[in-house]
């Protein structure tokens, strides 16, 4: 994913940057995990998953 745009976005739960891990984009701060399909960042809160060892 291009670095350029991971700049750009943000969680839309709480604002923070998010950061490109594995095929997921993490929050900084709350940790939810945005899926990347087809290289297309889905920032869309009922497509997030809960932080690792969250439920």
């Amino acid at each position: 994913m291009d670095p350029a745009l991971v700049e750009l976005l943000a969680c839309p739960a709480c604002h923070a940057p998010v950061r490109p891990v594995g095929d997921r984009l993490v929050c900084s701060a709350c940790g939810l995990r945005f899926p990347v399909r087809d290289g297309i960042p889905v920032m869309l809160l009922e497509e997030a998953e809960p932080p690792e060892g969250e439920t």
